[in-house]
């Protein structure tokens, strides 16, 4: 079974920068499409990004896509979320997930069916 493990979150000042990391164990991610996710207190779950098994598509939320970049590492089976020039409204628990069924990328949260446990992301005015 894979299991997904959400690092590099922490508190950052706007303007600042985060990478996060989402290390898998139990199966080999380049079978997976992998996205990310992210929910703010009192908000939906919505979509950040999504990435294809070897890397080549790519997919963001309109309003991310100049200041946050998905990559992939399949030997070090992790993904990454590369986030700049960070908003307080960019505050949030950041997701990762696989999605081991279809092949092209999505954006659906239940179209995925491994989930991380999340990392928070503060980011302070």
């Amino acid at each position: 079974q894979l299991q997904l493990v959400e690092s590099g979150g922490g508190l950052v000042q706007a303007g600042g920068s985060l990478r996060l990391s989402c290390a898998a164990s139990g199966r080999t991610l380049s079978d997976y499409n992998m996205g990310w996710f992210r929910q703010a207190p009192g908000k939906e779950r919505e979509f950040v990004a999504a990435i294809s098994r070897s890397g080549l598509s790519t997919s963001y939320a309109g309003s991310l896509k100049d200041r946050f970049t998905i990559s992939r590492d399949n030997a070090k089976n992790t993904v990454y979320l590369q986030m700049s020039s960070l908003k307080p409204e960019d505050t949030a628990i950041y997701s990762c997930a696989a999605d081991r069924k279809r092949i092209p990328i999505t954006a659906r949260a239940y179209e995925y069916d491994g989930w991380g446990q999340g990392t928070q992301v503060t980011v302070s005015s």
